[in-house]
């Protein structure tokens, strides 16, 4: 289940260059105003019966179209997390590269985080995991969890792993797709073996290099092939 509060978002870091949704070849290119969509309030609409258009148990994907902390949406954010805390029979999932601005319009009593939020930081390298990941593990989140996705080059996430529930590798999609290679992947589960917490190798990307060739894979078997591999780490439960 998805619920874009809002849409339009722009580059962050090199990760965004190639953007499904609003990077240099997708559709959306240039769409980069950001405002409040039709399904703003979706979390607490109704049907005509009176029953909650989104029901009860429902992993909320949410503002997977923008970025939940981007700036444009500081006056709006208050009102989600408001929403967000009247459902606690959901488990919201939020995801972002501007964990930065974690703490703008953080409601009141968020305390040591809400218990139906998961938040994700993303990741593509480095560099990225070494300015955004000691902010994240900073902060009072009750749930964390990691993207490195699209993954640009080896990450080492070892000593960026306490307090973390779970890490997500996969590669970069589309026509001008940036290589992905499988013993970054390997890498990655390793630093999670060690820390004893879930992994799941998402996708491929489009171009997969393993034992030196690079495989071009085409964008609907990218998941598939990724969990032919039998490299995700599951705790039993769901993977994110």
């Amino acid at each position: 289940m998805n619920w874009e509060p809002w849409t339009g978002c722009y580059k962050v870091s090199d990760g965004c260059t190639y953007c499904y949704y609003y990077g240099l070849f997708s559709k959306r290119y240039g769409q980069n105003r950001v405002y409040k969509t039709p399904e703003f309030d979706k979390p607490i609409a109704k049907t005509s019966k009176g029953k909650d258009k989104i029901q009860s148990g429902k992993i909320v994907a949410t503002c997977f179209a923008s970025d939940f902390f981007i700036k444009e949406a500081d006056a709006w954010r208050t009102e989600a997390w408001a929403m967000i805390k009247s459902r606690p029979d959901l488990e919201f999932m939020i995801l972002t590269k501007r964990i930065d601005r974690f703490y703008v319009s953080l409601p009141n009593d968020w305390g040591d985080g809400y218990n139906n939020v998961n938040i994700g930081c993303t990741v593509e390298n480095q560099a990225t995991a070494d300015y955004r990941l000691p902010l994240f593990l900073s902060y009072p989140i009750k749930r964390k969890f990691i993207a490195a996705a699209p993954l640009l080059g080896p990450i080492d996430l070892s000593n960026y792993l306490r307090g973390v529930d779970h890490v997500t590798a996969g590669g970069e999609t589309g026509r001008e797709a940036r290589i992905c290679d499988y013993n970054w992947i390997l890498d990655i589960r390793e630093h999670c073996v060690k820390a004893g917490i879930t992994f799941w190798f998402k996708n491929t990307g489009t171009f997969f290099r393993k034992e030196g060739k690079v495989h071009k894979i085409n964008p609907y078997k990218q998941n598939s092939i990724a969990k032919e591999f039998g490299i995700n780490i599951s705790d039993g439960k769901r993977l994110f």
